[in-house]
């Protein structure tokens, strides 16, 4: 039998193939943005979101192993989905939309989700649960610095 986590991270990377296909203009155009003198560590970002996707995997999966009702852990898995489709909807409808607001929205829009999984985990597994937290002390930190950025860049709101 296949692991539960190697078939959820193996989904979760099927999706983020599909959605993160940005075009180079989009791309040319989200780095010429100018960022907050006090943002140091936009090194440090893409491995902080690796870091939160494993947490995503693992607390997908425990939840997965956890739960014996097929009803609850579908209804949990579509969370789980629906919370890594707006992650990664984030850079690619921004830069699209070449609007930070819409960024700002859809990491605002995203913490939401994550809040309501984290309630339902609650009552499924705490392990889960502190998997889930990585994201939710992030996610307000990344929306804020895109909204940060809007003054910045004002014709990019």
């Amino acid at each position: 039998m296949i692991p539960s986590w190697l078939v959820i991270g193996g989904i979760g990377f099927l999706i983020s193939l599909l959605i993160n296909r940005i075009p180079p203009d989009d791309l040319r155009w989200f780095f010429r943005l100018r960022r907050p003198n006090w943002l140091t560590f936009e090194f440090a970002i893409p491995f902080i979101w690796i870091f939160i996707f494993v947490c995503l995997i693992l607390s997908a999966s425990i939840t997965w192993d956890t739960d014996t009702n097929l009803m609850k852990k579908i209804i949990l898995m579509i969370f789980y989905l629906s919370l890594e489709i707006v992650i990664l909807a984030y850079t690619r409808v921004m830069c699209a939309m070449r609007s930070l607001m819409i960024g700002t929205l859809i990491g605002g829009g995203g913490f939401l989700i994550g809040l309501g999984l984290a309630i339902l985990v609650f009552f499924t597994n705490k392990s889960a649960l502190y998997l889930l937290i990585p994201y939710l002390l992030w996610s307000p930190i990344g929306t804020y610095v895109t909204w940060a950025m809007i003054p910045l860049n004002r014709d990019s709101i």
